[in-house]
């Protein structure tokens, strides 16, 4: 596909050279013009809007093109909902969707080759769409996904410019410290008493620790297509470039994105709530054991004496070391994600079960961490964000994977803390406006008192 113009023409000769054509255009223009003055800035947004509400269907392009009159237009269409829904409803259930003559998909590039950073938020909002349908098309080798991987190709080039070569670090300070800001006392100098016949002692300065520094993501290399061994880097860089901008992401964005992390995941077992108490009263000694399994824990029988409340105690821990093989146990009570929340969540139906190597995880583990923890986020990004976290749990305690262990035990552990915590803080507000009701309504007795002299 030959490109003119800055976008991708409509004729198209193969998938590899739209994609490699569009990166190329990408890592040329991309971040190279100033950023505009304010009049341009919402000229270009109007713009943008008016040429979006043509490729929609009418029956919203007047909802959508009226956001062209407002102040702030960009930012308008990202906070539409509406907007949002219609253009995720085209690029799933078009006839040309994905291809490289979408017109949605043109959109998308051009949008995000301006240099306009409002219209760039635009386009990292349908990340998680993009990103979802592309994934659940690879196997079909029919399915066009030219267009998905000229947008995708945009967003990692522009990430590749910006990182200008160079990792992403962390600096973890010295843990054996009492603090992060405490900074070991210089040793007092050497006192030479005159009538010591002793040289002074020599004093050995030991150096502060010095933080670790750990390597957040690699170099980023300059990709002129998706190619198969390098999928998951260019997802894990776009999904960067999300996260970066996340506390201006709309919450439907947000939640889209929970929602197909978890069906990334594809775990949907009971095993994904052991580490909640009391969510579900799951006994894995009443189940029945793998017929394939060599050990097996038997229910120790229950006799009619003073023992046994000590009995059910050790065969419930006893069951929780239960060793099961080939998935059965979980599989025999899967759920099919009609459970899938804590809260009101449901399941994505825009996805599949796809593999999660570090390299796209890691970026994913960050953006739940903000959807879990950030104060301002919605109830319904929360729920999602702690449905789609425990997914990915059971998805790596399945297969074994350490680092996805640790990291989503410890989100787990610190959504229930938050939980926990606000569920409190409701409480004691709750008592304390029935506590100050209940003093405005119900007069003291020396009120009453002062009341009944003033009467006489």
């Amino acid at each position: 596909m030959a490109t003119s113009g800055g976008s991708p023409s409509p004729t198209t000769s193969s998938a590899t050279s739209a994609a490699s054509s569009l990166a190329t255009l990408a890592l040329t223009s991309n971040g190279t013009n100033p950023p505009p003055s304010w009049w341009e800035s919402v000229t270009k947004a109007r713009s943008a809007i008016l040429s979006l509400s043509s490729l929609l269907p009418s029956s919203v392009a007047s909802t959508i093109s009226s956001l062209a009159d407002s102040d702030r237009p960009a930012l308008s269409l990202l906070s539409s909902s509406a907007a949002y829904g219609s253009v995720s409803l085209s690029l799933s259930s078009s006839s040309v969707s994905g291809s490289g003559s979408d017109p949605i998909c043109h959109w998308l590039y051009d949008t995000y080759l301006s240099s306009d950073p409002d219209l760039r938020l635009i386009v990292l909002s349908f990340l998680p769409l993009i990103s979802s349908l592309y994934l659940s098309r690879l196997p079909s080798p029919s399915s066009p996904l030219s267009g998905f991987e000229a947008v995708i190709l945009a967003i990692y080039s522009s990430e590749v410019k910006s990182r200008g070569g160079r990792p992403l670090l962390v600096s973890v300070p010295d843990l054996s410290l009492p603090s992060l800001y405490h900074t070991p006392p210089k040793p007092a100098p050497p006192v030479n008493h005159p009538k010591s016949p002793r040289s002074p002692t020599k004093v050995k300065l030991t150096p502060p620790p010095q933080p670790s520094v750990s390597v957040l993501s690699a170099p980023l290399e300059p990709q002129i297509a998706v190619k198969s061994t390098k999928r998951a880097s260019i997802l894990g860089a776009c999904f960067d470039a999300y996260y970066s901008k996340i506390s201006l992401m709309p919450s439907c964005s947000k939640v889209d994105l929970c929602e197909v992390i978890a069906t990334w995941a594809g775990q949907f077992c009971p095993c994904r709530f052991e580490l909640d108490e009391n969510q579900h009263n799951f006994d894995p000694l009443l189940s029945s054991p793998s017929p394939s399994s060599s050990i097996e824990v038997k229910l120790l029988e229950n006799k009619p004496d003073t023992c046994s409340l000590p009995v059910d105690n050790v065969s419930k821990e006893i069951g929780a070391l239960q060793i099961r093989e080939g998935d059965r146990h979980c599989n025999q009570n899967e759920d099919n994600g009609s459970d899938m929340s804590v809260g009101t969540g449901t399941r994505s139906k825009a996805g599949t079960r796809v593999p999660l190597p570090w390299e796209l995880l890691q970026p994913l583990f960050r953006i739940l961490g903000h959807c879990l923890l950030a104060p301002l986020n919605s109830n319904d990004v929360k729920d999602a964000a702690s449905a789609a976290i425990r997914c990915v749990y059971a998805r790596a305690s399945h297969e074994l994977m350490p680092q996805a262990i640790l990291a989503s035990r410890s989100l787990i552990q610190l959504d229930k803390s938050a939980r926990d915590a606000a569920k409190a803080m409701s409480m004691s507000v709750g008592a304390q406006s029935s506590t100050a009701g209940s003093n405005v309504t119900t007069p003291t007795k020396q009120r009453l008192q002062e009341v009944i002299m003033g009467s006489k």
